[in-house]
């Protein structure tokens, strides 16, 4: 036996980055467990645990690399990085010589370790960083931010002591996070109750104590009528709705129309079923959850359907309350000041090319609205935008309108993917830096905000397999390159994390003992006698001034979403424990082996009115464009949807596990690149014919 070492460091397989204990033996990843000291076990989900099979997969990206053909015809020559870093720089510098720094974009997905990222666009001068959440969350980031003031990502949970809780479309025992499904299970087992909403059955659906398939696209008729009853029968909690709560008058008279037996015709769902909903999560308030989802790009109306379910959470008074919902404590609120790499960035003055902030005021700056950028390219309008860096993000899988992306990248003068994964947006970029992956370096402290907040660290468990470099590594070099490397100022990344922690009594090896560093012992609630929200009032605005001089009204009436055409279906599609982020594991070997690819579900009346039966390959067909998939009958889908898994459907043939299986469905979600009111694009506001191959 060789030398044998731990490592704790954070998942990367997914968005969760959940903590992690990792086993090397003489340099090789032998095992990774899921953090005891977090988790108080190790276990870990099918997608981290594949992690070892995603470090030793050669089909990933080795080395910089320099397109040498037509875009998309996967013709490259291998380049050194200071070749590659060169040529970048001196295609950025002509750019801000001619257009100025706004003329450069970057994405990413979003999260805490985007922070050098948004350093490098400040260096530069650039205010155009967006995040993927036009085809995530971005209605539900934009209706707490009117409502309450908070980030989507800012509200936590407390699964565990919650009473009772409705969940509309958000299969949390599947899609993301293990503590977030252990703790969901504790508090089934111990007697709280979980009402499921959704056009498919799935695990969640199993462990619910009511399951109800809705009709589609009519989620927010079934808040309304649920708001009805509660202001009707003064079900919610008085105290608190008198003391934060803002628009009352206007909510109960908003709601009138919209009776248990109007919603009973949009949604399927019996209207004495909708007010058993209410009267139990009165009875259990404010222990009540209504959880407002993750992935919220569904149709038009999310923003106020968004909007609608926190109005449920302030009826329940369910904020700051045990089993409730709270806002996610930080280092602050612990007494501790955590330095972040953008606490000293420049200042930009540049406005967005999206309007985000400006245009559309309610919508806020910090995510953006990426589904605006192919337009901006396009047409030059407001203002040219001429070199796209995607920073392991590959929006010509996540996001609608492939053709018109593809489109906007042949204008572009500079498409750039730093990636550790060969992405569909990697094979039509012009050059191509490998990051390394997550086990081969050290990222910066972040903050686990929640009841009890934690530092935690990605820490290197093995060095770079291949000619691969660190985020931190590629962007101090580029912006050394450009002349703003001052803004860059540590050496390396253990600088940047003992700078970060100046002033703690910490430093990086603190983080060696078990992960992560508690902030505190014991849970932290804000006093319910003195809560504070950060809108203009300090309070839960269902009715916003702001809102309504942007010329948005807080609520709008509910519209009936369209129904699929004759000889159509509406597609909608999902995740599971196996895939989540189909880049990083719809290859890996061994999540492959288990779910090569994805199939159609139908159900078996929708399936024998197009004449097709399990196991059959059809045509799946919208605006022109061609998907070929497998058919799964299933009494467990709506009859009018057509449900696939995303993110399969691989056109990189270097990806050969992959390659050619199932269908990619965004490519099938044309004309969806919109501005809604929540800044998402209306991705299930698809419909798709089919036939057989």
């Amino acid at each position: 036996m060789g030398e044998r070492r731990e490592v704790y460091s954070l998942c990367c397989m997914c968005t969760g980055r959940c903590p992690i204990l990792v086993e090397v033996e003489d340099g090789i990843v032998k095992h990774i467990w899921g953090n005891p000291h977090v988790f108080g076990a190790k276990s870990l989900c099918p997608r981290g645990a594949a992690g070892v099979a995603f470090e030793y997969d050669n089909e990933r990206p080795q080395y910089p690399m320099i397109r040498d053909g037509e875009r998309g015809s996967g013709k490259w020559r291998r380049v050194s990085w200071d070749e590659a870093l060169d040529f970048i720089a001196d295609k950025l510098k002509k750019i801000i010589a001619e257009d100025g720094a706004k003329a450069i974009a970057l994405s990413d997905r979003g999260g805490p370790h985007t922070e050098l990222h948004k350093l490098f666009l400040a260096a530069i001068g650039s205010p155009n960083y967006f995040t993927h959440d036009a085809s995530c969350s971005n209605s539900v980031h934009n209706a707490h931010m009117s409502i309450a003031g908070h980030a989507r990502n800012t509200v936590g949970y407390d699964y565990r002591n919650c009473k009772y809780m409705v969940v509309f479309g958000r299969n949390l025992l599947e899609s993301l996070i293990t503590g977030e499904a252990r703790n969901v299970i504790e508090m089934i087992n111990s007697g709280g109750k979980l009402v499921y909403i959704d056009v498919r059955w799935n695990y969640t659906a199993s462990k619910a104590y009511k399951f109800f398939m809705i009709n589609p696209g009519t989620d927010y008729a079934l808040a309304l009528a649920l708001i009805n009853v509660i202001v009707n029968n003064n079900l919610y909690d008085v105290d608190f709705v008198n003391k934060y709560v803002v628009g009352m008058e206007y909510l109960r008279s908003f709601v009138q129309p919209y009776t248990p037996e109007w919603a009973e015709k949009e949604t399927g769902i019996p209207a004495e079923e909708i007010r058993k909903i209410a009267y139990e999560a009165a009875e259990a308030k404010p222990s009540v959850i209504f959880h407002p989802g993750w992935m919220t790009a569904w149709t038009e109306n999310d923003f106020y359907f968004r909007r609608a379910i926190y109005t449920l959470n302030a009826l329940m008074g369910s904020y700051e309350a045990k089993g409730g919902i709270f806002i996610a404590k930080g280092a602050g609120d612990c007494g501790y000041k955590i330095k972040t790499p953008t606490s000293i960035a420049p200042k930009v003055t540049e406005e967005r090319c999206d309007g985000a902030g400006t245009k559309y005021p309610w919508i806020r700056k910090n995510w953006g609205m990426l589904q605006v950028l192919p337009e901006v390219v396009l047409t030059g309008n407001p203002y040219p935008v001429r070199a796209y860096i995607a920073m392991r993000h590959d929006p010509l899988v996540a996001m609608p309108d492939f053709d018109t992306w593809v489109k906007a990248f042949d204008k572009l003068d500079l498409v750039v993917a730093i990636d550790v994964n060969w992405s569909l947006t990697a094979w039509y970029a012009d050059v191509i830096l490998p990051e390394s992956t997550y086990l081969e370096r050290t990222d910066h402290v972040i903050v686990r905000k929640g009841l009890r907040p934690q530092l935690a660290l990605r820490q290197k468990a093995v060095e770079p397999r291949f000619d691969s470099r660190s985020r931190f590594q590629i962007f101090k070099a580029l912006a050394e390159r450009l002349g703003k490397g001052e803004h860059f100022p540590w050496k390396d990344e253990v600088e940047l994390v003992n700078w970060q922690l100046e002033g703690t009594g910490w430093t990086i090896e603190d983080f060696q003992k078990k992960g992560v560093i508690d902030l505190t012992d014991k849970p932290i609630w804000y006093d319910r006698n003195n809560l504070k929200f950060n809108t203009p009032t300090g309070k839960i605005e269902v009715y916003s001034e702001f809102l309504e001089k942007a010329g948005v009204p807080s609520f709008a009436p509910y519209e009936r979403p369209a129904s699929p055409p004759e000889g159509m279906l509406r597609l909608v599609t999902g995740k599971i424990a196996l895939h989540t982020q189909g880049r990083t594991t719809s290859n890996n070997p061994i999540l492959n082996e288990l779910c090569p690819e994805n199939h159609l579900y139908l159900h078996p009346d929708t399936a024998k009115k197009f004449g097709v039966k399990e196991g059959d390959t059809v045509v799946v067909s919208a605006n022109g464009t061609e998907e070929r998939i497998k058919v799964k009958v299933s009494p467990y889908v709506h009859p009018e949807i057509a449900f696939m898994l995303h993110g399969f459907g691989d056109i990189v043939p270097l990806r050969t596990r992959s390659f050619g299986k199932g269908a990619l469905d965004t490519r099938l979600m044309k004309g969806k690149l919109k501005v809604t009111v929540g800044g998402n694009c209306p991705l299930f506001e698809t419909f798709v014919s089919l036939k057989k191959a």
